[in-house]
């Protein structure tokens, strides 16, 4: 699984050494950056990263581990191949947790999600959504029709095919209404998945919120807030909780940033009411961030993008309590009645092109000259979002569904 390195010319003993069968191992890829030492006799830094398996996802069967790659900032990536890991052919999956154990684990490591304190577009369930006037459209058909509270009538399988979407009420003060949210009614919807070949459960947890608010950028000192610009109906993010199926402990956290994210590990973690980790979701946004902070999308060096600003406040949802478990495939057909609307593969909101480059344009005519060079030149730093309104799809149709998380 490794190499084996010694501090003499002597062969290491046969007891250091263990060999296993080919077809029990998986190809592996570099992946955090451990180590990173610096030579006065060359100019490539010795370097060492972590490994983990090319293949993963709910139905991938790697195994990291713990082996780690090291080499020059000069060394093919494509060298990792002479490290493998384990591959768990076992498809029972018998170190998973049953439903009462996930309920358990949740209770006992369900986070408490703050928004921030000037937000003013709360997360609700799913269901106060359907019963407060949204309204399903068919491409073709200029009205929409009213959701079942259970999303019974939203269209069942197939793809993000452009044919339905949900939309907010015409009427002004119900879609203002559904704008702010309720979050009293919100709850986290959870997704419970086999990760690394079922070595670890992955958790996801989907917060829903109406409305995602418009983006403020940031260039230099500057901070402009958009009227439009950023905003979309129907908002879904996720963290992901990642549990040892070997010792039932926490071992990292993925926070979901808009189109990426990142891994914490556990002990970077902040903490309430003893193993419950914080998350902090964004203003307008709702990106998920490990602490409060105001967080960059675009380019820190430069000071430019859109800001995400996380801070506590009385507005929290505890998991721990607030939560249903939507899918868990793993325990078999049934076991998780999976409700109607996670069905719906569709957009959760309409699409709308503007030309949000000609608006920042005339931001950026504002600006000193110095300052209005750089950014002319460095546009395509602001994220993709910002180019049109469009609803997103529901978390079955996210990639990371099936898949691992983005990073």
């Amino acid at each position: 699984m490794g190499i084996v390195v010694t501090s003499s010319p002597n062969e290491p003993e046969v007891e250091e050494v263990r060999c296993v069968r080919d077809d029990l191992t998986e190809s592996c890829e570099t992946s955090d950056l451990l180590l990173t030492v610096k030579s006065k006799y060359s100019k490539d830094s010795f370097q060492v990263w972590n490994t983990q398996p090319c293949d993963r996802g709910m139905l991938a069967r790697g195994v990291a581990v713990g082996a780690f790659f090291c080499g020059s900032t000069s060394v093919d990536p494509e060298q990792v191949v002479d490290i493998a890991c384990l591959k768990n052919l076992d498809s029972s999956l018998h170190a998973m947790p049953n439903q009462n154990q996930i309920h358990a684990l949740i209770q006992h490591y369900g986070p408490t999600v703050y928004f921030h304190p000037d937000e003013k577009y709360l997360p609700s369930s799913v269901q106060w959504f359907f019963k407060n006037g949204a309204v399903l459209h068919a491409a073709g058909n200029k009205k929409g029709i009213a959701i079942d509270y259970q999303g019974s009538n939203l269209p069942s399988g197939g793809t993000n095919d452009g044919a339905f979407w949900i939309d907010l009420p015409t009427d002004a003060d119900a879609r203002n209404n559904l704008k702010k949210g309720n979050i009293e009614s919100a709850e986290l919807y959870v997704h419970v998945k086999p990760a690394l070949g079922g070595a670890y459960t992955d958790i996801v947890m989907w917060v829903f919120c109406p409305f995602n608010g418009p983006a403020t950028l940031k260039v230099a000192l500057m901070n402009i807030e958009m009227n439009k610009i950023g905003e979309h109906i129907g908002d879904w993010e996720h963290f992901t909780l990642r549990i040892s199926n070997f010792t039932g402990e926490l071992w990292s956290v993925y926070f979901s940033q808009h189109s990426g994210g990142g891994w914490v590990n556990a002990f970077d973690l902040e903490f309430i009411k003893g193993n419950k980790p914080i998350v902090y979701s964004s203003k307008d946004g709702h990106a998920s961030f490990p602490h409060p902070g105001t967080y960059l999308q675009g380019s820190s060096k430069l000071g430019i993008g859109v800001r995400n600003d996380a801070a506590p406040s009385k507005f929290i949802v505890d998991s721990s309590i607030k939560y249903q478990i939507v899918a868990a495939e793993y325990l078999g057909d049934g076991v998780i009645a999976e409700p109607c609307w996670l069905q719906y593969m569709r957009e959760w909101g309409p699409t709308i092109v503007y030309d949000s480059r000609s608006e920042i344009e005339k931001i950026i005519n504002l600006l000193p000259l110095f300052v209005r060079f750089s950014v002319e030149n460095l546009f395509e730093l602001f994220p993709t979002e910002l180019y049109g309104e469009e609803g997103p799809t529901g978390p079955k149709e996210k990639d990371n569904w099936l898949g691992d998380e983005y990073c």
